[in-house]
């Protein structure tokens, strides 16, 4: 799966409200092929309500999503799922669902009806299994499983509809430190070695910054800024979207920015204190 080969998604004047104010306000954007994007911003600034439109999941009130140049709103689903995966916020499984069970789902997009399994069906779902440590766990229900193993079965499933495009809701939810940590590598590796694109709304502006090589910064359903986090990430644009003071300096690990916030005390503070 190689990069030049990606999936091209965008999105033109996204205008999506729920009966009240605008949640996304003629919102545009360009999602690079072959590169991780992430999107930042404050809460209910849009970020999941943006990933639920570039994924179809819900219709504009105006503007629409194009992936590879046409109107994904006019394209068949089995299409369109073939190209693009996604892991929501909080997925639910139902009762009883094992992992491979779960797995196995996201497989459905590649399914025929004459030829409903095959050998790479099965390849693609022990991959998924293996890559997200759930090798040993596959026969468990994923209600039995803690939080943390649950949010990477789901990843997993993402994984074995095998797309070129993967867009993730907050996939270190649950997680911790040292499992975010590798599932930021893991897909850092999978956008590496298969070219995948690959969209993810973060939490942490510092994951965002180290794993992403483009930002979308958002607040109150506009874009702030957009592009490489070494040239969208500032102190005033932090400031500005996040309202917190900042101060950035270079990762001593990675070079990419690194935002250190100031506390409530160092900001009440006057300067001759």
């Amino acid at each position: 799966m190689q990069a030049e080969g990606a999936s091209q998604l965008r999105a033109e004047g996204l205008r999506v409200c729920y009966g009240g104010p605008d949640v996304l306000s003629g919102l545009t954007a360009v999602i690079p092929a072959g590169q991780i994007t992430a999107v930042v911003g404050p809460n209910a600034s849009g970020k999941t309500t943006l990933l639920r439109a570039l994924a179809r999941l819900l219709r504009p009130n105006e503007g629409a999503v194009y992936l590879n140049g046409a109107d994904i709103a006019r394209q068949p689903t089995r299409a369109v799922a073939v190209q693009l995966g996604l892991l929501p916020q909080s997925p639910r499984a139902p009762d009883g669902l094992s992992v491979e069970q779960l797995v196995r789902r996201g497989r459905y997009p590649h399914q025929r009806l004459f030829s409903p399994w095959s050998a790479r069906d099965s390849e693609a779902v022990n991959e998924a299994l293996e890559l997200t440590g759930l090798g040993d766990v596959r026969q468990r229900g994923v209600d039995e499983l803690s939080g943390g193993q649950r949010q990477r079965a789901w990843i997993a499933m993402a994984l074995a509809q095998d797309t070129p495009l993967l867009l993730l809701d907050e996939p270190t939810t649950y997680l911790d430190i040292a499992h975010q940590v590798e599932m930021l590598d893991l897909l850092e590796r999978l956008h590496r070695d298969q070219g995948r694109t690959i969209v993810m709304v973060l939490h942490d502006l510092n994951h965002a910054c180290r794993y992403a090589s483009h930002l979308l910064a958002l607040a109150n359903g506009e874009i702030r800024a957009a592009g490489p986090p070494s040239q969208v990430v500032t102190a005033a644009l932090i400031e500005q979207v996040f309202e917190v003071r900042v101060s950035v300096i270079a990762c001593p690990v990675s070079g990419a920015p690194l935002c250190i916030p100031h506390s409530h005390a160092s900001r009440q503070r006057s300067p001759a204190g």
